[in-house]
């Protein structure tokens, strides 16, 4: 199984399954001296399901949604929407670091 295809599969049981709880907060801010999102994988339909760190760490969505929650990455946001949690960029006004705009790996 390749990389894209394990992270896919990943992306696919989050989708599906919606296991991951919400926090009791709608959105979780990030410190700036964390890890950061430099990079992002998206599936066939255009979907993020992995992600990049500017440490090299390569983090399958459910990975990287629960760093986020623990205050692990910074620049993103958890919220809840469509029955499960989901990870965006923190909304700051720059299109160019939203994690939809961020070079593939």
């Amino acid at each position: 199984m390749t990389s894209n295809d394990r992270f896919e599969q990943i992306y696919e049981q989050y989708r599906n399954n919606g296991e991951v709880e919400a926090k009791d907060q709608e959105f979780v801010s990030i410190d700036q001296s964390k890890e950061s999102i430099i990079a992002v994988r998206k599936n066939d339909d255009g979907d993020l399901i992995a992600f990049k760190t500017n440490a090299g760490r390569e983090l399958d969505y459910i990975t990287a949604l629960q760093e986020a929650k623990d205050g692990k990455l910074a620049h993103v946001d958890v919220f809840h929407k469509y029955g499960r949690d989901i990870l965006r960029s923190e909304p700051d006004g720059i299109k160019e670091n939203n994690l939809d705009q961020m070079p593939s790996f």
